[in-house]
């Protein structure tokens, strides 16, 4: 299989994975719902216990570009669409540019609280996550377009070429702790199992066209350039194997692996919440900071070194007869310099870790707890048990991604109707958008929590010149309190 196929593959799986940056601002501290335990293990808690209907407990689905909208390309405008390409793609992006997505699916989520000790509160579960991200290939672009005789003595940056996804099951288990009235703390430890994963960022080289000595043009490529890919080349088997059943056998197949069956790693997340005063809360967590060995159906592909070259030296007339075998000389000598190779060679890649941290203000009226009601205490509110009708803030999120990390900042406010119903809305800034506004709502029907939460509202008036939409849901079953 050529080095082009294995483009072709990369592409077509990146595209399965374009489902953004993998920032939940309107979740994380929402004390209400219990899956914002998953972005901050030490995310204060007042569940007696907590369990969420398998696979529409939690549901998010975010999609982004910060280069390009669809309605660049396709508005009808009049415009030429090989003009708009060319305006809006090859010339209009940057090489930093990006396409980054996720998904995530609750398959299982419960917590309780301790019987021994009610300061304690345990949860577990699995859910099924895909995440990707590819930047756009500027200097390959350009090479392709406008080809190297008029760009003499531009390296083009082989560099320019970094993605990276996977899909993969996360099963983990966490404790919180409440170590005083102000402070506390979590943690959550993790075991991945990778369905199918692809990597390449750590690309380099260049390639650049000069004046040459003996002919006109002299053509230089120095290249580190490599794919990994683990999971994808069994299911392309399947898929080409006309005596099975496709669809059967891909399941199978991915059924082994979400069930530990794949290939495995290891993460923790670590989170704290404190109270700074009575109405001032802190709060911080990092999130998968683990790796993945990848050993099982393991493709590598890479092309390494150095050559420089002017073209065939023809003689005429006595080379005339012998052009095919000078040609054949040439293109091995060239493969000898600068070789493609195949393994299968195991290789470690590491999770995408996540960083938050928000202040949080609490003000206007302290709501009471319901007497008469199910629940033994209020729902959200700090560490020390107080509950405020308002409170706002402000969160600053970072993501790990192969050209360095990726923050946003949001503001928010949050309103609480009495024990029923909880609003948040916030307005954050990050690469994809300077008008990201979005709501969320959490409501209380009994032991029945739903929630729902949008981002980018904005863009969904025409969500074909937007940027950047997001959506989560969830329906839990919860009982409040400590006893």
């Amino acid at each position: 299989m050529r080095l082009r196929n294995i483009f072709i593959i990369i592409v077509l799986l990146f595209g399965c994975f374009f489902v953004n940056s993998q920032n939940k601002q309107l979740l994380y501290d929402f004390n209400e719902v219990p899956q914002a335990l998953l972005l901050n293990p030490g995310m204060k808690t007042s569940f007696k216990w907590y369990a969420g209907v398998p696979l529409i407990s939690g549901f998010s689905f975010q999609a982004g570009s910060s280069g390009l909208k669809s309605n660049d390309l396709f508005a009808n405008d009049g415009v030429d669409f090989n003009t708009k390409f060319r305006e809006k793609v090859i010339y209009g992006m940057d090489f930093s540019d990006e396409l980054s997505g996720t998904y995530q699916v609750e398959l299982l989520n419960i917590g309780f609280r301790s019987k021994n000790n009610e300061d304690i509160f345990y949860s577990f579960g699995a859910y099924n996550e895909g995440d990707a991200i590819g930047y756009f290939f500027k200097d390959y672009a350009l090479l392709a377009y406008e080809g190297n005789t008029n760009n003499l003595n531009k390296k083009f940056d082989l560099n320019h070429l970094k993605t990276r996804g996977e899909i993969l099951n996360v099963y983990h288990f966490g404790i919180n702790k409440k170590i005083s009235n102000e402070l506390t703390m979590g943690f959550r430890a993790k075991v991945y199992s990778s369905l199918l994963n692809f990597t390449s960022t750590k690309n380099k080289g260049y390639f650049v066209t000069t004046q040459g000595d003996d002919n006109l043009l002299e053509s230089t490529l120095e290249a580190d350039v490599e794919i990994k890919t683990s999971g994808v080349f069994e299911l392309k088997d399947i898929i080409d194997d006309d005596s099975q059943a496709n669809g059967a056998a891909i399941s199978s197949v991915l059924g082994k692996r979400a069930l530990l069956g794949g290939n495995l790693g290891v993460g923790f997340d670590l989170g704290f919440t404190y109270n700074i005063d009575e109405r001032t809360v802190f709060t911080g967590s990092l999130i998968d900071v683990g790796f993945i060995y990848h050993s099982k159906d393991v493709r590598t592909y890479s092309v390494k070194g150095f050559a420089s070259t002017e073209g065939l030296e023809v003689r005429l007339p006595e080379d005339l007869n012998s052009t095919e075998d000078q040609w054949r000389t040439f293109v091995d000598d060239l493969e000898d310099l600068v070789p493609y190779e195949e393994g299968s060679d195991n290789y470690i890649t590491f999770r995408p870790t996540k960083f938050y941290t928000s202040i949080r203000r609490d003000f206007g009226k302290e709501i009471e707890s319901k007497e008469a009601c199910y629940c033994t205490s209020t729902s959200g509110g700090n560490n020390r048990g107080r509950v405020y009708k308002n409170s706002y803030g402000a969160q600053l999120y970072a993501i790990n991604r192969p050209r360095g990390p990726q923050a946003a900042l949001s503001a928010f406010y949050q309103h609480r109707l009495g024990n029923v119903m909880s609003l948040k809305t916030t307005y954050t800034i990050d690469k994809f958008s300077y008008t990201n506004i979005g709501l969320g709502a959490s409501l209380q029907a009994g032991p029945v929590n739903m929630y729902l939460m949008a981002d980018n509202l904005i863009g969904y008036s025409n969500l074909a010149n937007s940027k950047y939409a997001s959506v989560q849901f969830g329906l839990n079953i919860i009982s409040w309190g400590k006893k």
